[in-house]
């Protein structure tokens, strides 16, 4: 028996889909505080890159990764909200 993904049905996807807007959303958000280092061009280079990871996230259907996109993005914001960078 070999281990496989397990593909996310349309229901699921459609009930992650709020929680993953929302984190992204605050995600955005925090990179726009003032309490991070970064300069104008650094802050827009690390938009880039979070919307490029759930743009490509957005794409995921395995339940495993969309649960691992979800948990990243958990972790990521709360060190955000403490100053830092991830």
């Amino acid at each position: 028996m070999s281990k496989g993904l397990i593909w996310a049905t349309a229901e699921k996807i459609a009930k992650n889909r709020p929680l993953v807007l929302s984190l992204y959303r605050q995600i955005l958000r925090c990179l726009n505080s003032p309490d991070l280092p970064l300069t104008h061009a650094a802050r827009l280079a690390k938009k880039a890159e979070v919307r490029t990871i759930f743009l490509f996230g957005s794409e995921e259907r395995s339940v495993h990764n969309i649960a691992d996109l979800i948990d990243a993005a958990k972790h990521s914001l709360s060190i955000l909200k403490q100053g830092r960078l991830p």
